[in-house]
């Protein structure tokens, strides 16, 4: 039995609603479907999800929010025309959507998430409906029904362990089961939302949960490459990669999973094929468990992410004093903040931070804080920085690698402000400013895939 999760792109109107069903239709294996909100239908158009945030913060200020339900409704409507759905399901699609300002809500937040999580629940509804009327038997399954429970945070929430008992038992037959993606329920009966992006969560919950034999991602992508695209252009497609490969390297940028998302998959141990909706017949990108893995090079891919800031400390001895880093973890507690990376020296520290988490306001109250509280020589606050990593499982079969990383930087004059290598010896960490972070991805690909490939392949050549 494999899961199939379909993106908001795939599912935008009727005509990519169609592709998706001659997918689910050409493989009886693909016996659960999880369907995002309708996305983009070209350039400029509104996700559906984004009408429904300006649909709720209508409902929160109190504002007209009539013109604003009819342009999703149209969007589901379009949809089910195309399919001839009974009326009954549109007018169903159409209530839920109008009565949404009348269910009972504790405070705005979840209020924020019951909306959202209605453009994956309306659509699991419609697509389940446009599925059936093309002849293939299909069922929508609320995540309620399945027992798919989150944690109380209404629009950040993890999946509770209880989780995968519930679906155990879940009951099913010859017909196709449709899930909503993004959202389950919490232990109260209330709809929290996983972070944006979270039909991929859902999908990987429910392989593990299922136990399926395979969890297959549509996208707008024919695979993973092994840099981005839009750096190197003629990149060469993944193949195969493990499951710790695309954590470290979707740590770094790739867009195609948020680094959480295939936790779940990982953790049941389900192998993920990212494929193309467009092009469903490539083989896209398989990834795997570690165990009966072996590489023939010894780097899988490169990414990078301009997302990083960094602190830099200097003070004489500092490696001596008890209790050094103890102080500077509890100021960071004091503002909520987690750090990415500490790479230390003698008398040098580098705290490195996801940008995306500081404003200027607690990042110049925790620099003061520390300078008053630790009193270093030399304390800067660097904005420029950017994270490099390269991956690959083969790095531990391969003497030299860093030397050939370093290399192609040297040779066009990159400097890098830090290097460290993960305990699980299969990434290498860079540390460069931003405005070298493409031209670095782009040489060191060069290096390991164009210019020396002999460079990145093993000495053995098992086949994968």
């Amino acid at each position: 039995m494999k899961v199939v999760k379909f993106g908001g792109s795939s599912l935008a109107d009727a005509a990519h609603v169609q592709k998706v069903i001659n997918i689910v239709q050409s493989d009886p294996e693909r016996k659960v479907v999880v369907t995002s909100a309708p996305g983009k239908r070209f350039s400029g158009d509104i996700k559906v999800t984004d009408l429904l945030i300006k649909y709720a913060n209508a409902i929160i200020d109190r504002t007209d929010s009539e013109l604003i339900v009819a342009d999703i409704f149209s969007r589901y409507q379009e949809i089910g025309n195309g399919f001839k759905v009974p009326q009954a399901v549109l007018d169903d699609i159409q209530s839920k959507l109008a009565n949404l300002p009348n269910q009972p809500y504790p405070n705005d937040d979840y209020l924020m998430a019951a909306f959202k999580a209605h453009g994956e629940r309306l659509n699991a509804e419609l697509f389940a409906a446009c599925l059936t009327e093309a002849g293939t038997k299909a069922r929508f399954v609320d995540p309620s029904e399945a027992g798919i429970l989150l944690s109380d945070d209404p629009n950040s929430a993890t999946v509770l362990e209880k989780t995968y008992d519930n679906l155990a038992h879940l009951k099913y037959g010859d017909e196709r089961l449709v899930f909503p993606g993004f959202f389950g329920f919490t232990e109260a009966g209330r709809i929290a939302t996983f972070a944006r992006g979270g039909s991929d969560i859902t999908g990987s919950i429910l392989a593990r949960g299922l136990h399926a034999s395979l969890y297959e991602n549509f996208t707008d992508v024919d695979a993973i490459y092994a840099a981005n695209p839009k750096i190197v252009p003629d990149a060469q497609p993944i193949h195969k990669l493990t499951f710790r490969e695309m954590r470290e390297l979707s740590y770094a940028g790739f867009s195609v999973f948020n680094d959480e998302a295939i936790i779940p998959a990982i953790q049941g141990q389900v192998p993920i094929n990212v494929k193309n909706t467009n092009n469903p017949d490539l083989p896209g990108t398989l990834i795997v468990p570690e165990k009966d893995f072996t590489s023939k090079r010894p780097v899988t891919g490169i990414a990078g992410s301009n997302r990083f800031a960094a602190l830099y400390l200097h003070r004489y001895l500092l490696n001596k004093e008890v209790g050094f880093t103890l102080k500077i973890l509890q100021i960071l507690y004091k503002y909520g903040v987690s750090y990415e990376h500490m790479p230390s020296g003698i008398d040098d520290l580098t705290i490195i931070f996801d940008r995306s988490q500081l404003d200027s306001d607690t990042i110049k109250k925790m620099c003061h804080d520390i300078q008053a509280q630790l009193n270093p020589d030399t304390l800067d606050w660097i904005d420029d920085y950017a994270i490099i990593m390269v991956v690959g499982e083969g790095m531990r079969a391969r003497v030299g690698t860093i030397e050939n990383i370093i290399r192609p930087l040297a040779e066009h004059n990159i400097p890098v402000h830090m290097i460290n290598q993960g305990a699980s010896r299969i990434s290498i960490m860079l540390g460069t400013r931003q405005s070298d972070a493409d031209a670095a991805v782009k040489y060191i690909y060069q290096h390991f895939f164009k210019e020396n490939p002999s460079v990145n392949q093993l000495e053995y050549q098992t086949e994968v």
